[in-house]
């Protein structure tokens, strides 16, 4: 399609009449005048999620206690209601997903519960480039394990600072090593890897291998019935429009169901024991067993109400027009802001991407800031780059054309100049 797209207005335009998808965007809370490019790090609130938060409060209000019997329990086993919208995001079971926590304490969950080390498999293999939570909690499972970090930690290096070489992956797959953690899209330059291939090296060396999915789930559909991986974690306050805090999910491969969970709580306990009170744990054999409190309702409705635009839309619909929007993005930068010293640091093959544009620029953090002065709302990371995630649910051609459109605008008349570049802690 790369090949027919056109910088004018009327294109944009012509290709948003003709989206079925389009009809999402009423459902959401956006903004006049304003063009919301940061789904990927918090997406928008929507009519359905404060409808379910809203369903909610009032079972408590009109319940009190007795809400945990309701509706046939469904706050009660809450996580199961929403592993039930969220298994088709994935490919797998409901009972292989657990919703809980934040993607942090899921990592610590799932460290806690598959890393094992011993005197021939010790080695965590992690990326260089990965989000700085995931790189803490493995460091954190090895200094409680009294281990040397210098002797367990393994980074894959980077080769040009914006990707892993799937290679390199591979390659430090070597035979002491227990466990590996790697996300399924880099969070600076949007790579996706090929997980498949990753983990099925993984598991001819006998590795465990777990996939944080915070920028890839509600916008790259997956297969785990196809890529079995042991383990996996996400956020919901993404791509998947759950607010911010969205408690966070988990996914255990079932031909691990039954493993003793590394930090255990009552809501792990099986039904039919949980009211026992008993001093001893009786795990639930699958996913739910890896649950440790009492669900967290009003961080988790609105990401029940949330998850039906994914359920009636499809996730591979909204891939589809999400890689239409990002090659539309991508062919209106080559055509209008390269001039400007302009880079995209992201993949530019489909199956290579995630969700986002990473547009790089040595003046990347003074332009975001003007960007949201001119009613754009941008992401920006260190040191250079401005992160663009055209939302399929709620973005469509206009807009991705108007972003660029005001880019060119603020390089043209230098309005970044005005602006510090003193750092503001969130951006």
């Amino acid at each position: 399609m790369n090949g027919d797209y056109k910088f004018d207005l009327y294109f944009a335009k012509n290709m948003d009449d003709k989206d079925v998808l389009g009809v999402y965007k009423s459902r959401f809370d956006i903004k006049e005048n304003q063009i919301y490019m940061d789904g990927n790090s918090l997406g928008l609130s929507s009519i359905d999620a404060k409808e379910a938060l809203n369903d909610a409060y009032d079972v408590w209000k009109n319940e009190g206690i007795q809400i945990w019997g309701t509706e046939n329990g469904k706050y009660f086993k809450y996580s199961k209601s929403i592993a039930a919208q969220i298994a088709p995001l994935i490919n797998s079971d409901i009972e292989e997903i657990a919703v809980m926590g934040s993607i942090t304490t899921n990592i610590h969950q799932a460290l806690s519960t598959f890393y094992k080390p011993d005197s021939s498999r010790y080695k965590i293999v992690v990326d260089e480039l990965n989000f700085p939570t995931d790189i803490y909690a493995v460091k954190s499972i090895i200094a409680l394990k009294s281990m040397n970090e210098e002797d367990v930690l393994v980074k894959v290096k980077s080769e040009d600072g914006r990707t892993i070489s799937e290679e390199a992956v591979i390659e430090a797959m070597s035979d002491d090593v227990a466990l590996m953690l790697l996300p399924s899209v880099l969070y600076r330059s949007s790579q996706l890897f090929d997980m498949k291939r990753i983990t099925k090296a993984a598991h001819e060396k006998g590795i465990l291998i777990g996939w944080d999915l915070a920028h890839s789930i509600g916008a790259v559909p997956h297969d785990f019935k196809s890529i079995e991986p042991d383990f996996a974690v996400w956020c919901s306050y993404k791509y998947l429009n759950g607010g911010p805090g969205a408690t966070a999910g988990m996914y255990i491969n079932k031909k691990h169901f039954g493993i003793s969970t590394g930090l255990k709580g009552w809501f792990g306990n099986k039904d039919s024991s949980q009211f026992a009170m008993d001093h001893n744990f009786d795990q639930d054999p699958t996913a739910e067993g890896l649950l440790q409190g009492t669900p967290n309702i009003f961080s988790m409705a609105p990401l029940l109400g949330a998850l039906k635009h994914f359920n009636e839309a499809g996730i591979h619909a909204l891939r589809k027009k999400s890689l239409a929007l990002t090659g539309y993005m991508m062919f209106l930068i080559d055509e209008r802001l390269s001039e400007y010293g302009f880079a995209i640091g992201n993949p530019r093959e489909d199956d290579r991407r995630g969700g986002h544009v990473a547009l790089e620029h040595d003046e990347a953090y003074r332009i975001s800031l003007a960007l949201r002065d001119l009613g754009v709302i941008p992401d920006y990371r260190e040191p250079n780059v401005i992160r663009l995630a055209p939302v399929p649910l709620y973005i469509g051609f206009e807009e991705t054309y108007r972003v660029i459109e005001i880019i060119e605008k603020i390089m043209q008349e230098k309005i970044y100049e005005a602006y510090s570049l003193d750092r503001v802690t969130v951006l």
